[in-house]
């Protein structure tokens, strides 16, 4: 299968070099530079340092020539954050199969992947590809398990046939919603996490707001149409537990150091890559409001996000709050 890739970050470098393994496959940069860089070094020093790619896997830096790669018949992976989805999609053909990484809500519209896709490019074969996966842990070969959801039953066999391979599983769902409510709500759910274990809460803590976080997905899941057994899956309970929990995730990492006082523009600083639940916490919800989902935790982080509590005023407010029914 001719696939590619668009995005040379560490997801799209990690996946493309899986995929490079199997099948003819062209990764896409945006920048000249650091095409010519990676295709040099067989490495993409910035995001994956010290792994080796490929020799089979081409780098270019041309758009029109990595689309016309895949064709009609082959996939494009979309690897860029949710921010630069529209323009990506927009940019391709009808009729291209097309999945992507992205993870979160336009920021503006609210808008999850597949209603970026039907609004903006209604003629493509889209679905989304989703999982509790750290790039590099990909990159470097280790096990992992994936989702890949659409309608379309042909694209999601598509993907299996892409990507399944020895270390790499490749489940398939016809629920696009959930995988994506799962994927954008656990960034947010990571920096609580992520502040509680900062602040030494203890493991009680870290299990609460992981089970009441799960719960929150849920809720705003099954009011967007979403079916509730996605969230016990791998894009919802998998990638939430990963997330939350996993040292190498960045919006874990955000908590622990907003625990810690540091301020949020000194921790994107020091981070140097994108934390999608940084930017996406706002627009989780605002959108759960809108349709009457109550999502406190969430309501929390973004407190804190915008300065209007500190970490420990996010827990005091979230263990005030009057006690309930579980379910």
């Amino acid at each position: 299968m001719q696939i590619t890739v668009l995005g040379a970050g560490a997801w799209g470098t990690a996946l493309a070099a899986q995929a490079a393994t199997r099948h003819p496959t062209v990764l896409w940069a945006r920048d000249d530079r650091q095409a010519r860089e990676i295709a040099a070094s067989r490495c993409n020093a910035r995001y994956l340092p010290g792994v080796a790619l490929p020799a089979a896997l081409a780098l270019t830096s041309d758009f029109s020539g990595a689309v016309a790669h895949a064709g009609l018949t082959g996939l494009v992976i979309v690897a860029t954050p949710t921010a630069a989805l529209r323009e990506m999609l927009q940019r391709l053909p009808d009729g291209t199969a097309t999945l992507w990484l992205s993870k979160g809500f336009e920021a503006g519209t609210g808008l999850l992947g597949h209603e970026i896709a039907r609004q903006a490019a209604p003629g493509l074969r889209a679905g989304v590809l989703s999982g509790p996966s750290f790039a590099l842990e990909v990159a470097r070969g280790q096990p992992t398990a994936l989702v890949a959801a659409s309608q379309d039953a042909a694209l999601r066999q598509a993907a299996v046939d892409a990507l399944h391979g020895p270390t790499l599983r490749i489940y398939s769902s016809t629920d696009p919603v959930g995988v994506e409510v799962g994927g954008a709500v656990k960034n947010v759910l990571a920096i609580a996490t992520g502040m509680a274990d900062g602040l030494a809460l203890g493991l009680n803590a870290r299990a609460a707001l992981i089970t009441r976080g799960l719960a929150e997905m849920t809720r705003l899941g099954l009011a967007l149409g979403a079916q509730a057994e996605t969230f016990m899956g791998l894009s919802g309970l998998g990638d939430l537990v990963l997330t939350a929990t996993g040292d190498l995730s960045r919006n874990r990492r955000v908590g622990l150091q907003l625990a810690e006082g540091k301020t949020l523009a000194h921790i994107l600083e020091d981070l140097g890559h994108v934390s999608e639940g940084v930017y996406s916490a706002r627009t989780v919800l605002d959108r759960a409001q809108a349709l009457g989902v109550e999502m406190p935790i969430t309501r929390a982080v973004v407190a804190v996000l915008q300065g209007e509590w500190t970490p420990q005023q996010a827990v005091q407010a979230l263990m005030q709050r009057g006690a309930r029914a579980e379910s």
